[in-house]
């Protein structure tokens, strides 16, 4: 990747309507059925389990699975911050030193749609992994900081193995499903050397306390640690 660059790799990606969002196939749909039936078996089983994140009721964190290690830790080492650090170097894209990885679930009588947000992180990656369902598109705004009266919103229908590559603070939601059932794998990838700075949440300045794992993505020396206002 020494010799890449930025031009040369959008080339390759799908560029879609939305400022600096790309798309690309990241898993074969055998993977993405295989997971999805060891997700399952994790939701109906009797193990404790937390929700993803405030937004979402329905879905897991890949953590309580045991995935952060030889899943999710390599897909953003190898595979991703290659991406990253030439997409995004202005958000810390060659520094996502950590990670927070989930899978929400839409379905009817549970959540059906996903209120206009960012992400708690400094490049979103959004897979969808499949099942069938009607509608649920996702749209973009514009960057966290402009307010929804201005901004003019893209619609992007989201296709199973495909990811969409975002930066985190790009504002986003997705529409009501009308039927069927949805599950997406979402990482929010987060770089240090960027949210030592600035809170991504509460724009000031850290104010770190120490954490198992790692935390909301800020470190102090050698840990990793949550801002106090989060």
């Amino acid at each position: 990747m020494s010799s890449a660059t930025a031009e040369g790799l959008i080339t390759k990606l799908s560029q879609e309507n939305a400022s600096r969002v790309y798309s690309f196939p990241v898993f074969t749909k055998t993977f993405c059925d295989e997971f999805m039936a060891e997700i399952s078996h994790f939701e109906n089983s009797d193990l404790p389990k937390g929700r993803p994140n405030t937004m979402n009721n329905y879905g897991i964190l890949l953590n309580e699975l045991g995935f952060d290690t030889d899943f999710i830790t390599p897909l953003r080492l190898k595979y991703l911050t290659p991406l990253t650090s030439l997409l995004f170097p202005d958000w810390g894209g060659d520094n996502l030193d950590s990670h927070k990885a989930f899978v929400v679930k839409y379905k009817l009588g549970e959540d059906l749609d996903l209120a206009y947000h960012y992400d708690n992180a400094e490049v979103t990656i959004n897979v969808s992994l499949g099942r069938e369902f009607m509608e649920g598109t996702l749209y973009f705004g514009d960057m966290r900081q402009v307010p929804m009266k201005e901004t003019e919103c893209t619609e992007y229908s989201h296709k199973p193995t495909i990811g969409l590559l975002h930066r985190g603070q790009h504002k986003h939601g997705a529409l009501p499903i009308t039927s069927g059932e949805r599950y997406n794998l979402i990482v929010w990838m987060r770089s240090s050397r960027i949210r030592n700075q600035l809170c991504p949440m509460c724009n000031n300045k850290p104010v770190l306390v120490k954490m198992v794992g790692y935390g909301d993505g800020f470190t102090e020396g050698n840990l990793v640690d949550v801002c106090t206002t989060l």
